[in-house]
This record gives structure tokens, sequence and C-alpha cells, in this order.
């Protein structure tokens, strides 16, 4: 067994500041889901500061990536922010990601928040070997806050400490069995682009959780290919597969569907995997700890994620 030891930063409480940063895409015509997310964090009794490129636009980004890079480590380096929740991915956080300075989180670390194309820098943390939060971001707010309020619930619960407990549908497809261990792992795309690299994640004693938008079978099955190929289900724990949102229509159909990719690649029946978690890029988007330790049951009847 490897044991990793992860550190987890400081929950927060009330009074504590929290930084909003654009390290990827950009945000134009979101501000006024920028104001609600503020809003909502000031609700918690959170202080709040935001980024000085937030709007900046350069092309597909919130600013070059020198501007980009340059608010994260101001908040990184920053002991008074508590946690850095980015306002939406896209496409952008690895351009920026090596030329980060974590010296100084590392004497004081915070949380980073985030999802999809956050993923880069989840991954940067677990090679560091601190925990971080899989959820939903400030973007999010441009939906309608009732479709979203288990997402806004789940974050608070993560950012403030509380106990986390999430039942969820079962799958007939669903390889039962119980495990505990640290949940690590989030967009496929980006876990296979890192592939090779010195932030490419390891899975050996993990549950993977994977989830994905927009692309078509066949490429999941590419993606789910390489991290078979890499060996990172030879060793896992488990494996939690979120959302799978907007697959593309196959011409001919691809004749695969997403659990038989996944049981395929796995290849162990013994390894529990549990399918239709709630957390991707769908309005419900549950928040979860990377990089601490979960129980994963699967029985016949139900799905449970508990830390």
């Amino acid at each position: 067994m490897h044991s990793v030891q992860y550190i987890n930063p400081p929950y927060l409480s009330k009074g504590d500041t929290i930084a909003i940063i654009a390290p990827a895409g950009q945000l134009l015509g979101k501000s006024e889901a920028l104001d609600l997310a503020v809003s909502q964090l000031q609700s918690w009794g959170l202080k709040v500061v935001v980024g000085a490129n937030i709007l900046e636009t350069d092309g597909h980004f919130a600013g070059d990536d020198d501007q980009r890079r340059q608010v994260f480590q101001e908040m990184l380096d920053d002991p008074s922010i508590k946690a850095i929740w980015c306002a939406r991915g896209g496409y952008g956080s690895m351009r920026i990601m090596d030329q980060l300075d974590f010296s100084k989180f590392q004497v004081k670390p915070k949380w980073i928040i985030g999802y999809s194309d956050v993923t880069a820098f989840h991954s940067q943390l677990h090679q560091l070997h601190f925990a971080t939060i899989h959820g939903m971001m400030a973007v999010n707010f441009e939906n309608d806050l009732e479709d979203i309020k288990l997402s806004i619930a789940s974050l608070k619960d993560a950012l403030f400490g509380k106990s986390i407990r999430y039942e969820f549908d079962t799958n007939s497809k669903n390889q039962l069995g119980e495990v505990k261990a640290p949940v690590i792992g989030g967009n496929l795309s980006l876990l296979s682009a890192m592939l090779g690299s010195e932030t490419a994640v390891d899975f050996c004693d993990k549950i993977i959780f994977i989830e994905e938008i927009g692309e078509y079978m066949y490429e999941v099955d590419r993606m789910i290919q390489s991290l078979r190929r890499s060996g990172a289900f030879q060793n896992c724990a488990g494996v939690l597969v979120g959302d799978f949102t907007n697959i593309k229509e196959n011409s001919p159909d691809f004749g695969k569907t997403l659990e038989e990719i996944v049981l395929r690649a796995v290849g162990n029946p013994s390894i529990p995997i549990a399918f239709g978690f709630p957390a991707g890029h769908e309005k419900d988007n549950r928040a979860i700890y990377f990089g601490r330790s979960a129980l994963l049951k699967i029985t016949e009847d139900s799905s449970i994620l508990k830390y």
C-alpha cells in the first residue's frame, strides 16, 4: 500500500477571506454570475477578494498567461487568504501551472476549489500531497439558484469542514464492494493529457474519480484506454464515475456504453465501481475532497460516498 499522507488545509470559519480567480477561460458577460457568487460567499460570513484579471480577455483566456499566473501567485502567497475559488474552467490552467511557485502555499496551505480544467491544479497539488476540493465554480451562478442549490450547499459543507455523506442512485452495472481510500482524479481529458508528465496522477490505492463533457464516445474510450495502458486501474482501490455530459453521437454508433468501456478497462471484478455519482458538468455537482480518505460503499440497493 502507498501510505501517502495528504495535508488538509484548515477549514474555513466566519470572517475568513476567500479569493475568486480566473486562471483559464475568459468570463466576458459573466459579471452577474460573479456578483451572485460573491454575495453567496458573503452570506456565509466570508470576506471576498477578486483577482484583478477576472474580466480580462486575451482570445480564449481571462488575460494572457502572465496575468493569470501573476494573480494566482499573489493569492497563493497571501497568508490572509484561506481558500482560492476558480471562477471557471474552459482551458488554460496547464499553460500556467508549471510557472507557479507553491513554496509559501506549502508553509500556509489553503483550499483550491474547482472542476473541469482545474483538474490540472488538483493534480499538481496531489503531487505535493495536499488535499483540494472538486466542486462547483463561480460561473455556475448563471444557472437558476434552485437548480444548483445542492451544489452550493455541498460546497459550503466542504469549505467549513462539515461531515459529508452522499447516497446516490444505484446502477445495475456497478461492481459491488466497500473500500476506504483517498479520492483523486477529475476531468478525463485533463487526466489523459497529463499522462507522462510530472503531474500525471498516481492512482495506486486511490479511488479514481472521472467525469467528462462534450466528447464522442470513441474519444472517451481512447482516454480511458490511455489511463488503462498507463497502469491507472492496475492497483487502484475503486472507481467513482461522475457525469458524462453531452456525449456526441457517433456515426456509425460506437456500440459500447460508458459502463462497458470502464468495466473492460478496469478488468478486475473485485474493484468496487460506482456509476452515476452527481459531480461534473451538470447542475447537481456535489463537492468532494481530493486527497482525503473516503468510504465508498456499493450495494445492490445503494451507493454511498462518505468522508
